[in-house]
């Protein structure tokens, strides 16, 4: 109501000017059937000569059914104006003063209304008198007119005034303006305490009530008095600009009352949007005022829908409960398009890995935790996605690894070290499948894995994570090779500390392993933290870093005949060559980064970051040592804008310069180890993508511009577009897209120069940008109430693969070199089913991916490439206790490359089955995990088996 508008107007201005503004307002009752404007400034009662005396009552006004109207006006008026024309109660010791007296309670009546129909009614301005027991109560009135409104035959508008919300509201049953819903509820318990005589005037106790920590001051000079009015005049600008948007805030909470952390929360057709924090707290900040819809997902649970008034300038809080459900499965946050977004909203197909999973699975390292995700496979230590690298020893990878977004990949081999970052720092993992160079550029060619990292909670928090295990001896008792079993463990403590302004964790962490083979013992050390710095409600700083000292045997390939002693059997697949016994190397690798983001509106966002990235290893060798000493620069400023329908477009630069020092990657054909050579690569970016409505279709399309340069040499350049939709029907939700991708090659695949297998392994500086075009078309859809289905087809037709070939050198000798095959195709299937059959805790999923590919340039299939990649996993719970297990099946692999005296071994499929069990009691969990229960043996790679 308009007594609600001025109270909140004249408190903030109080506020500014530290001066409690004390100024009790009437209410209008104001005829339909005459329109006019009416001053709003205070009179005395002896101004009001049409005005009957009336004796004061207690009455209670109740919302939506108006003010409860007072005596009668003065019989001498017009009966259609005397009909409709009321003064208001006074409450109070209001009531009981002497007539003249109204104890700083202004009550402000219509003097007279004029002959003529919607002529403006002139108002005189008189001040009221401050109550003589109240010395410290201070009264201001602005000599001229603060409000007014304006009555009309159909309702009553207010005109002058900075709550444009009100604006065109119909009159209510009293014809007043209706009344504003701000802090109804509390404004509902407080009337019920009030009682004659208390002492507590209406108005006076919302002051108090809404301000409780106000100072009043005692009275001063009208001189002064004017000095105080100066600053009270900007405070209407002020509250005007902050009026038209407000906060929502409160809690999530399942229906047992406990806090749920990571619940995605957005407001319905905005991209406002947030994530609750550990403690089940949220607050979503600058959101139009009006009504808007508050939605509340995670999976597991089902998802929630609010309607909340949102009142400018103010906040609300709205406590979500969720309900469990554990096939509910809606749009979650991804980076897909290097952006928030909904998952339902990406045009590419992603795989998610979440906290829960990871804990559930109880895995170790992160790179089991990137295996979990669905169509993903890991040969001896190297990502595949849809089967886009194959196996080149950790050289060139074609998958980019981001942390929390910033890229992570080696500046020397390309290859990602999975242990740069602790486990116990990732939240959940986003895989991004297909060619993703129009947003990251090189290395993005086949995919993008993004590790997240958790957020900060506020408070002291501490978590404790200790892993113990042991090695099965092998099954047979020829090939044992060691008097033990073989242990591994590990320990992990972090600390977190969380203020609204400055929030930091720290990790701590090292783990030990046996192996399951010979020389396979290893030792690492390890750190990571994050800081925020949140200055303002619409910026954060965030620093975050690692460092990881990893010192492990070389787990050479297993030994051949007469290389070791293979006590008759052709070959010993837990033995080594004799020869390479007491290998080992040193790795130390790390990163920083900062990011700076900020959000000045609603529909404008901009994030700027660095990075240094290092990586140094030794390899120590009975011979001489190898070693690589390598940087990776980064910089990057991004900005995104969102159009009121929806539309959002994002721009943006990157940079990055890569140096390596080395003494294998020299570029010298006859190079020895005494040859130390340095090399380095500079890139610039410029990229652009747009999302728009178009009805129900979402229309994506954007491109980048990579230019790259090595050892300061000419500049190459690589446009990467890409075009996408997304269309949402009753047959689920479809996306397709088509878009270009790239890799330009490593430092190490241009200028290797060392031996593997017994060749030598020759530089090629001559290598081009391998180049490619990925097609998709998927769909995501419900089937029935108790499964999800996410199917895609796929397509990519590659140019220039870099593949290692044997060849043969100046002088005629064979030798390994990296070169460009001229064309390959892979195409296939990928889907994954999740389904809860029964009505009891049984969750059910199959992840499928169907491999076609083939070599244009030999006519055979790509090497290291499975035909058929199945993983089936069920999990049942029962209060605290959870049971799982995965079967997992990859087809034999039909072509492998530089197998060298390995070729002729026998390759079988991959079946492994794996049992866990779980109990969770309060704050305390306990995982048992069973890896490969069958003992399976089987090799991925040449002369390297798998875990037993």
């Amino acid at each position: 109501m308009l007594l609600d508008a001025l109270l909140l107007r004249e408190a903030l201005a109080a506020l500014r000017a530290a001066i409690l503004v004390d100024r009790h307002g009437g209410l209008y009752v104001i005829p339909r059937e005459k329109g006019g404007q009416v001053d709003g400034s205070a009179a005395r009662p002896e101004d009001w000569t049409h005005v009957e005396p009336h004796v004061a009552t207690r009455t209670r006004r109740r919302r939506g059914r108006g003010v409860p109207r007072g005596p009668p006006a003065d019989p001498d008026l017009p009966p259609r104006i005397r009909g409709d024309l009321r003064t208001r109660d006074r409450v109070g010791p209001a009531a009981r003063q002497p007539e003249g007296h109204h104890g700083g309670g202004v009550h402000r009546r219509v003097q007279e209304l004029p002959d003529g129909a919607r002529e403006p009614v002139q108002l005189p301005a008189a001040t009221a008198a401050p109550h003589p027991d109240e010395p410290l109560h201070l009264s201001v009135q602005p000599e001229s007119a603060q409000w007014s409104v304006s009555v009309g035959a159909g309702g009553v508008e207010k005109e002058g005034n900075a709550h444009d919300a009100e604006r065109g509201q119909p009159a209510a049953g009293s014809r007043l303006l209706q009344g504003r819903r701000r802090h109804h509820h509390a404004r509902h318990r407080d009337r019920d305490r009030q009682r004659p005589g208390d002492g507590l005037d209406r108005l006076r106790h919302r002051f108090r009530q809404y301000a409780p920590h106000l100072h009043l001051l005692s009275a001063v000079s009208p001189l002064k008095r004017l000095a105080w009015l100066v600053p009270l005049l900007a405070a209407p600008i002020s509250l005007a600009s902050g009026q038209e948007v407000g906060v929502v805030y409160g809690t999530v909470r399942d229906t047992a009352g406990a806090a749920i952390p990571r619940v995605q929360l957005r407001v319905m057709n905005t991209e406002l949007r947030t994530t609750v924090e550990a403690n089940g707290h949220y607050r979503i900040a600058a959101i139009p005022a009006g009504r808007v819809v508050l939605n509340a997902w995670l999976i597991g649970y089902r998802q929630a829908f609010d309607t909340v008034e949102v009142v400018g300038g103010d906040s609300v809080q709205v406590d979500v409960i969720l309900t469990p459900s554990p096939l509910t499965v809606g749009p979650i946050v991804v980076t897909a398009a290097k952006r928030s977004q909904f998952l339902d909203q990406a045009v590419t197909s992603v795989a998610l890995v979440s906290d829960s999973e990871i804990a559930r699975r109880a895995v170790s390292t992160v790179d089991e935790a990137v295996n979990k995700a669905p169509g993903v496979l890991f040969l001896n230590g190297q990502v595949n996605i849809r089967g886009s690298s194959g196996f080149v020893e950790g050289l060139g990878s074609r998958v980019l690894l981001l942390v929390d977004g910033v890229p992570a990949n080696q500046g020397d081999r390309g290859g990602i070290d999975w242990d740069m970052l602790p486990l116990d720092e990732v939240d959940r993992v986003e895989v991004v499948k297909g060619a993703g160079s129009s947003l990251y550029g090189s290395a993005a060619f086949g995919g993008v894995v993004n590790l997240i990292t958790h957020d900060i909670p506020v408070g002291v928090h501490g978590r404790v994570r200790a892993t113990a295990g042991a090695y099965a001896n092998p099954p047979e008792s020829v090939w044992q090779f060691r008097d033990y079993t073989g242990g591994l463990g590990g320990l992990d403590v972090t600390g977190s500390y969380g203020s609204q302004e400055l929030r930091g964790s720290l990790t701590l962490g090292g783990r030990h392993s046996d192996g399951y083979r010979e020389q396979d013992r290893s030792d690492q050390w390890e750190t990571g933290g994050k800081a925020e710095w949140h200055p303002a409600p619409d910026t954060r700083v965030t620093a975050s870093g690692s460092w990881t000292s990893h010192q492990y045997q070389v787990g050479d390939p297993w030994c051949e005949l007469n290389k070791c002693d293979n006590r008759g059997l052709a070959f010993q697949p837990f033995m080594i060559d004799t020869s390479n016994q007491g290998n080992y190397t040193r790795s130390d690798k790390g990163y920083l980064a900062a990011t700076i983001e900020r959000t000045p509106s609603a529909r404008f966002s901009w994030q700027a970051r660095g990075s240094w990235l290092r990586t140094h290893f030794t390899d120590l060798h009975k011979g001489p040592d190898d070693f690589g000493v390598a940087n990776r620069f980064g910089a990057e400023l991004r900005g995104e804008a969102h159009a009121a329908r929806g539309g959002v477009v994002t721009v943006g630069a990157e940079a990055s310069y890569s140096d390596v020092t080395s003494n294998i990657f020299t570029g010298v054909t006859a190079a020895t180890s005494d040859t130390v050579r340095s090399h380095d690569q500079t890139a610039f970016a410029a990229y652009g993508e747009g999302e728009h409505q178009a009805g129900r279709v979402r229309l994506t399309a954007g491109a980048r511009m990579d230019f790259i340069a090595r050892d300061g040499g000419s500049v190459s350049s690589v446009l990467s577009p890409r075009v996408g939709a997304v269309l949402p029907t009753r047959a689920g939700t479809w996306r397709a897209s088509i878009g270009a991708g790239f890799r330009a090659p490593s430092l190490a695949e241009l200028f290797v120069s060392t031996s593997a297998f017994g060749y030598r392994v020759i530089p090629n500086p001559d290598l081009q940008h391998e180049t490619a075009w990925s097609f998709e078309l998927g769909n995501a859809a419900a089937l029935g109430s108790r499964a999800r289905l996410d199917a895609a087809l796929f397509w990519t037709e590659a140019r220039r693969l870099i593949e290692p070939v044997f060849t043969r050198d100046t002088a005629g000798n064979p030798v390994i070199q990296f070169q460009n095959v001229a064309r390959a195709r892979l195409r296939g299937l990928d889907l994954f089913l999740v389904a809860t059959p029964f009505p009891w805790n049984l969750t059910t999923s199959l992840s499928y991916t169907f491999l076609d590919t083939r070599d244009d340039s030999t006519g055979l299939v790509l090497a290291f490439r499975p035909k058929h990649l199945a993983t089936l996993s069920a999990d049942y719970g029962w209060r605290s206790l959870s049971v799982g297990a995965d079967f997992r099946f990859v087809s034999r692999i039909e072509e492998i490359e530089l197998a060298g005296p390995y070729a002729g071994d026998p390759r079988v499929a991959a079946k492994v089955l794996d049992l866990r069990a779980g109990w969770e009691g309060g704050p305390v969990s306990v995982r048992l995990l069973m890896n490969n229960l069958l003992n399976y043996m089987y090799s991925l790679t040449p002369g390297t088996l798998e875990p037993v």
